[in-house]
């Protein structure tokens, strides 16, 4: 039976502060010998699905640095400091990147986004009724457009290739899993 590897030591190589590279010195529970693992510590984050009273999902594009292209993408970000969990920040980054606000929200459920070399989870929430009720309120650094879909628009878009980002393809299977569940909230 697999066993959980032995961390015999931690060092932060690097901090950014939004992350800190870790290196972690962990011993085989088969061999004993020691390796190191690299492991990128952050903030969780959480992405929002919502949904306005006529079926139309609010998201965003923008231009990534990463990939070096533009992503549509749903609302979210990090789950700040200042904020007091991680459906708050959902309500924050909601209202903040798309101007709108939801009355009735769902955990859809909690992913890991790359457990190899991140430590964070992803939450991912589900909010209905939403309605614009504000303008943006976006970082400096933050440039984006909203854009309104369907959820048959999103599924074609996903199977074309031309929504690519893994947390928000996630997002929807998981908002799937969660339809099939709950058929009358739909």
């Amino acid at each position: 039976m697999i066993q959980p590897w032995k961390m015999n030591g931690d060092k932060v190589a690097y901090d950014c502060g939004f992350f800190q590279v870790h290196v972690q010195q962990s011993a085989s529970p088969v061999t004993g010998k020691e390796h190191p693992f690299y492991v990128l510590s952050t903030w969780d984050w959480v992405n929002v699905i919502a949904f306005t009273d006529d079926g139309k999902i609010p998201m965003v594009y923008q231009f990534r640095h990463g990939s070096g292209d533009f992503s549509l993408e749903i609302p979210g970000g990090a789950v700040d400091q200042k904020d007091g969990d991680a459906l708050d920040a959902g309500k924050r980054e909601l209202l903040e990147e798309t101007g709108y606000e939801a009355r009735e929200w769902h955990s859809l459920g909690k992913i890991h986004p790359n457990p190899a070399i991140l430590n964070n989870t992803c939450h991912i929430y589900l909010a209905l009724g939403a309605k614009k009720v504000s303008e943006l309120d976006l970082d400096e650094a933050e440039e984006l457009e909203v854009r309104l879909h369907d959820l048959a628009e999103v599924k074609q878009l996903i199977q074309q290739g031309k929504l690519q980002h893994a947390l928000v393809i996630a997002a929807f299977q998981l908002l799937d899993l969660f339809q099939k569940s709950n058929p009358r909230l739909f």
